[in-house]
């Protein structure tokens, strides 16, 4: 009995002492957390600003990391590669703690980003890879979606269905990634099956003006095409006005990073179909990553990760008020 209450009294010793520490507060540990990035520095090279991709990355990376007082510097070359070369170089000399890059084709960063990473630079790719690794990419498996638009190709277009079996391609810049893994995914599919004609494959680096015409042209040589796949959105304005100006049923199958354009597109009937990446996952995919490099302190180049971005496919049917985004305000 003794022994029992013995152990009734330093419980409640216990319980008492528990009571004064939680009246006091305790500090979380973890909270050092914000000591990774004090004084850091971020420098975004795009291939242009003024775009929803590049617009939508941005302000998402800001909102991630102007709270933790991280500085966040862009560089925009405009669609011109070697101003981009240029910038490059120079950050390099700077020696931002990361940069974030979106490449405009598989070769003309390559070297520069390896020597980025020995500099002791993280580099992070977005969307469009370069030859060379980086610590990390986040963007879009394009053969992957490739082999995806080509099903959907198959579906809405083959004799089999219904269709005339004849397709056009309007893609980029020949040389981005965006262009030609995903057109290793589309010929994964379609030349699996002689009854599909890819009648005109041709770049409109990403001009809406280009994609227009090359369009128009192709409906007039053939009169009877089923589909189009373009290889963004933005660039697809200019193939969807050549669609309605013929008067032709041809289904408009494009692509991009979910704003509001997508959408609007869709309900006006300019695209009957786009797949989405979706731009605030991406930017939030980024940032958690920085985050990570920032605070574990890894060489750079020491590893290498890749997030595949998830890609829904909309139409008018299926999309929701939450489908897509609304461009990031000014100022």
């Amino acid at each position: 009995m003794k022994l029992f209450k013995t152990g009734i009294i330093a419980a409640a010793f216990a319980l008492c002492a528990g009571a004064a520490v939680a009246q006091e507060g305790i500090d979380d540990p973890t909270r050092s957390y914000y000591d990774s990035f004090k004084g850091k520095r971020i420098a975004f090279l795009p291939v242009a600003m003024g775009i929803d991709l590049t617009e939508g990355w941005a302000a998402g990376l800001k909102e991630a990391f102007a709270p933790l007082g991280v500085t966040f510097d862009i560089r925009d070359p405009n669609f011109n590669t070697d101003a981009g070369a240029q910038a490059l170089t120079a950050l390099i000399t700077e020696k931002p703690d990361v940069i974030v890059v979106h490449n405009p084709d598989v070769q003309s960063y390559a070297r520069l980003l390896k020597k980025a990473e020995e500099a002791g630079i993280y580099v992070v790719q977005v969307n469009m890879r370069s030859a060379y690794s980086t610590d990390v990419f986040v963007g879009a498996d394009y053969v992957a979606m490739g082999e995806q638009i080509g099903q959907r190709l198959l579906d809405k277009c083959s004799p089999a269905n219904g269709g005339s079996g004849k397709v056009a391609i309007t893609q980029g810049v020949l040389t981005a990634a965006a262009s030609v893994y995903q057109m290793q995914g589309i010929n994964n599919v379609l030349s699996q099956h002689p009854d599909m004609q890819i009648v005109s494959n041709q770049a409109a680096d990403w001009d809406s003006t280009k994609a227009r015409n090359i369009t128009a042209t192709v409906i007039q040589q053939h009169p009877d095409l089923c589909g189009v796949t373009g290889f963004w959105d933005v660039m697809d304005i200019g193939t969807a006005a050549a669609i309605k100006e013929s008067g032709k049923d041809v289904y408009m199958l494009t692509q991009g990073g979910g704003s509001r354009l997508a959408c609007d597109g869709l309900t006006d009937g300019s695209y009957s179909e786009v797949a989405v990446f979706f731009v605030p996952g991406q930017a939030r995919d980024m940032a958690t990553m920085i985050k990570h490099l920032l605070q574990q302190g890894q060489a750079p180049g020491s590893t290498r990760t890749t997030l595949f971005t998830p890609l829904t496919f909309l139409t008018k049917d299926n999309m929701t008020p939450a489908s897509c985004w609304d461009m990031p305000e000014k100022g």
